[in-house]
């Protein structure tokens, strides 16, 4: 069994930070990046869980949502993952996306 606490620890940290980011910030970039990372962590999960089947694109929920949108995205993406490299390479993917949002 993998260890994917890495994982949803910085994705809970990042949706923590909008969480507490003002407005203004969010508007900014922030959660325009929170989206991109939830649809790319979205589309990674259901690649893994069905490989034929054309990945779904997580929608638009709006500003305010998009804390919530990477949690959910981050933490099924954690359920499938089935290698330390994976865990990985998602943690990193998080980190990147948390530091372009400046949260």
């Amino acid at each position: 069994m993998v260890d994917t606490t890495p994982l949803t620890r910085a994705v809970d940290h990042f949706a923590d930070r909008l969480r507490a980011a003002p407005q203004s910030r969010l508007q900014r970039s922030a959660a325009a990046e929170a989206l991109g990372l939830a649809r790319e962590l979205a589309v990674r999960a259901q690649r893994i869980e069905d490989p034929s089947a054309e990945p779904r694109q997580m929608p638009d929920a709006g500003m305010f949502a998009a804390a919530d949108q990477i949690t959910v995205a981050g933490h099924d993406l954690a359920l499938v993952l089935t290698s330390e490299a994976e865990v990985a390479e998602a943690v990193r993917l998080v980190d990147e996306a948390r530091q372009r949002a400046g949260v």
